[in-house]
């Protein structure tokens, strides 16, 4: 037991949220001066809860080059797991899922929604120069209607194990992984 970490008392827990909300006010500030990566990628996080995978999603999106990332209706997080990326990786935020992607149409991006059990697996995709990924609540999935949505093309990442799932950070990091690896700049 000697390894236990302490609890925190109620007043301690208020204070540790209270910092990491002046970190995410004071680094969603700075990131309008981000620049767009190097890759015409573009992660669209539809409704994710905003704990510590939102920013280890710019932390990926970061080091592989994406243009930027789309946040819809995710709650503010704390960037300190994202080790400065939040500031450095263009964040669009949208309340409808609809106003993304209609963003995203008009630009001239190719929609893809990662879903376990899709046909069409990631690997064997040939992925456009102007691709957008949408990733989907870990619990809930994706907020809007398939039917509603005839060009998001819907993939999975091959997996072989048991669990049949993947954290969705970790997902961003293939999907990412696997952009570059077609379309590699320097």
């Amino acid at each position: 037991m000697e390894n236990q970490r302490p609890r925190l008392t109620p007043a301690k827990r208020r204070e540790k949220r209270h910092q990491a909300m002046l970190r995410y006010e004071k680094q969603k500030r700075r990131n309008v001066m981000a620049v767009p990566g190097c890759h015409d990628i573009v992660l669209v996080l539809d409704h994710l809860k905003g704990g510590f995978n939102v920013p280890k999603i710019f932390r990926s999106a970061e080091a592989f080059g994406a243009a930027e990332v789309h946040l819809v209706n995710v709650p503010p997080f704390d960037p300190a797991p994202g080790k400065g990326a939040f500031k450095k990786v263009p964040a669009r935020f949208f309340e409808q899922m609809s106003d993304s992607l209609n963003s995203l149409r008009e630009a001239g991006y190719s929609l893809f929604a990662l879903s376990a059990d899709a046909d069409t697996s990631l690997t064997q995709s040939v992925l456009p120069e102007k691709s957008a990924f949408i990733l989907g609540h870990e619990e809930f999935g994706h907020s809007f209607d398939p039917a509603q949505q005839p060009d998001i093309n819907f993939i999975s990442i091959p997996q072989f194990g048991q669990v049949e799932s993947l954290n969705v950070s970790v997902a961003a990091s293939i999907v990412l992984y696997e952009y570059v690896r077609q379309h590699e700049k320097k």
